[in-house]
């Protein structure tokens, strides 16, 4: 296992100074060691010499003898002292025992003292041998080593700490760089601030350099996207939807599986804009309509979730998910008109017609009834309002909707339908898995488009989300297949639904890798804390999240890429048609690029054409799904 380098670093501090101390400590102790029994030497000595001379001619004597060696014992220890003839024979002798703190035994036998014996000759005849104690020297010698030892301990300590706050310093700027570098491969640009130390400066200099370069890349080729998008799918004057974009993003309203139950679709009519062209020549005209592009945005925000489009050149048209009344946003659009109008032209002019829309209903239909009600305004004259709110999806009220949906949810009449999402190769990704729910007891199988804004507003959604979590873990534990859920961003706002997919991932266990989690563009964009949160929670048990639904605001989400996403769906009102139209085509290439370079799977939903499907993969898609896959898997079949 390799070793990180500021761990080096560490081991190479602490091994030096361990070196240092051991180094030290050693000398001090034999120098201590050496002095001791240098001195034992000498004092061995010069005692042999003071007896000897203080002995002389009476070196016979008892008497002297014992007086002699009392004042010596008594002036200070020593082991013992012979006095013995000139042949040998001791004349007398006398010890003492040793001293109860000596060192300790260990000590002694590894550093024990040994000087050489003091002799010296008596004047009358014969020799003294003396024995200094070594019990006292040992004594301190040990005393002299603990000391010693204690103070080189607390030095150690010391530049320990010193060293550590070194390692340290070190550290910080080290693993600054280092999270730089993580952040990177999760598409955040990070800069950080220089250190001090001027090698870990210049490292860190060109980590900033480098991350700017990337962020301006990656930005330039994000403004790239952008551009081609609007080339695409946008009116070159006012910049909103092409006609031909905003019907396939109405097609997605009125029939996708999580659209919205019911909503308004608002038309407005610029009348007699070709005089108005006259009057106001080509560039007043432009800003009249960039004018009334903006009066649209402006009306639409307070909506919500809404498209806005230019039908042909007088007519606009507003689409409105989950509107609760046609009248209010009719009547809005108008009044702001008016004004807006009067800036530019007296005389300039319009009409406003307004039809209620309901999940699955045939696109012609409603344009036609659009289409009338518009006739009808401009019957009744300028700045008229026209409604056709027929019908009401929603007349069982929200607390019937939620007893309704409560019923639905205890009982478990809910399932979950699949959908191959598979490779060029035809091997199958996962499966897309949009859940259904059974209103009644013997009654079919609902999509959400009928039973999901009701959902929303009754707060029911993290109950809903969960249980679809909980039905897909249970399908990817019989078979091992993988299968993606959606998920709303309301239930991102529950404080307990979080903790509730960890529990539902951790009792998944090795199961749990098999899920895909997605949120719509629109929705994750508003919810960006709580999202990083969950992507937080998914990748610690190793599934994957993304967003559906997406290519819309790919240029608003840089921020959201930066969560740590795993992959994104692009809407099927980007792709549709994709074969014969090379804007098209350039916007999808150009979004696959810049994704898949910051390592990001890309999908394509809601194939129907498998021209559109063989341009799809040469854009470099990662995976599709739709209609067109049952055809291609029929086709590898019969290959």
């Amino acid at each position: 296992m390799s070793m990180s380098l500021i761990r080096q670093v560490g081991w190479l501090v602490m091994g030096t100074l361990l070196l240092a101390f051991v180094g030290a400590f050693g000398v001090s102790l034999g120098l201590a060691r050496a002095y001791l029994h240098q001195q034992l030497d000498a004092r061995n000595q010069d005692a042999a010499q003071t007896l000897a001379l203080a002995l002389g001619a009476d070196a016979t004597s008892s008497a002297a003898l014992a007086r002699e060696l009392g004042a010596l014992f008594t002036a200070g220890r020593y082991d013992s002292v012979r006095v013995l003839t000139a042949d040998g024979r001791v004349l007398a002798e006398r010890s003492e025992p040793p001293l109860a703190d000596a060192a300790p035994a260990w000590f002694v036998d590894r550093l024990g003292l040994t000087p050489p014996v003091g002799v010296a000759t008596v004047p009358g005849g014969g020799r003294v041998e003396v024995v200094s104690d070594v019990d006292e020297a040992h004594s301190d010698l040990w005393r002299g080593t603990l000391y010693a030892l204690a103070l080189l301990l607390l030095l150690a300590g010391v530049l320990g700490a010193l060293a550590h706050m070194l390692v340290g310093r070190l550290r910080k700027p080290l693993d600054a760089v280092v999270g730089q570098a993580l952040a990177i491969t999760e598409r955040r640009f990070v800069l950080v601030s220089e250190p001090r130390v001027p090698e870990l400066r210049n490292v860190t200099r060109a980590m900033n350099a480098m991350v700017r370069q990337l962020q301006k890349l990656f930005n330039e080729q994000a403004q790239q996207v952008e551009m081609l998008r609007r080339l695409a799918h946008c009116d070159d004057t006012t910049g909103l939807s092409s006609r031909a974009h905003f019907m396939s993003r109405m097609k997605h309203w009125l029939g996708g599986e999580e659209g919205s139950a019911s909503g308004g679709l608002v038309l407005l009519r610029l009348t007699d804009l070709d005089v108005l062209n006259q009057r106001l020549g080509r560039a007043g005209t432009d800003k009249l309509l960039q004018d009334v592009a903006g009066v649209l945005a402006s009306a639409a925000e307070r909506a919500g979730s809404h498209e806005l489009g230019r039908l042909n050149g007088r007519d606009f048209a507003m689409v409105l998910p989950d509107a609760g009344s046609l009248r209010e946003p009719a009547v809005d659009v108008t009044a702001r008109l008016r004004n807006v109008l009067r800036q530019h032209d007296p005389h300039a002019t319009a009409v406003v017609g307004a039809v209620r829309w309901w999940h699955d209903a045939p696109l012609s239909a409603l344009l036609a009834a659009a289409d009338q009600a518009l006739a009808r305004a401009e019957q009744r004259g300028p700045f008229s309002v026209e409604l056709d709110d027929s019908g009401d999806a929603m007349a069982l009220g929200e607390q019937g909707w939620a007893e309704r949906l409560t019923q639905t949810l205890d009982a478990g009449r809910a399932q979950l339908v699949e959908f191959e999402l598979v490779a060029q190769s035809r091997d199958v990704l996962h499966r897309e898995c949009p859940l259904r729910l059974r209103l009644e007891a013997d009654g079919p199988l609902v999509p959400a488009g009928q039973w999901l804004p009701m959902a929303r507003r009754t707060q029911l959604m993290p109950r809903i989300d969960l249980l679809a979590l909980q039905l897909a873990l249970a399908r990817i534990a019989e078979d091992g297949v993988a299968r993606a859920i959606n998920v709303s961003a309301i239930s991102l706002q529950d404080k307990g639904f979080v903790p509730a997919v960890v529990a539902l991932l951790a009792g998944a266990g090795a199961h749990a890798p098999g899920l895909w989690l997605e949120i719509a563009e629109d929705g994750a964009l508003r919810q960006l804390d709580a999202l990083r949160e969950l992507v937080r929670e998914v990748h610690a048990h190793g599934a994957h999240i993304g967003l559906e639904h997406a290519g819309e605001r790919l240029n608003e989400t840089q921020t959201l890429l930066a969560v740590g996403l795993d992959f994104i769906k692009l809407d099927a009102s980007l792709t549709e048609g994709l074969a014969g139209d090379a804007a098209r085509t350039q916007h999808v290439a150009g979004t696959v690029r810049m994704l898949r370079g910051i390592d990001l799977q890309v999908f394509a939903v809601g194939v129907v054409d498998p021209a559109d499907a063989k341009a799809l993969w040469a854009c470099g898609v990662d995976g599709i799904t739709g209609p067109v896959v049952a055809r291609l898997q029929t086709q590898g079949q019969t290959a």
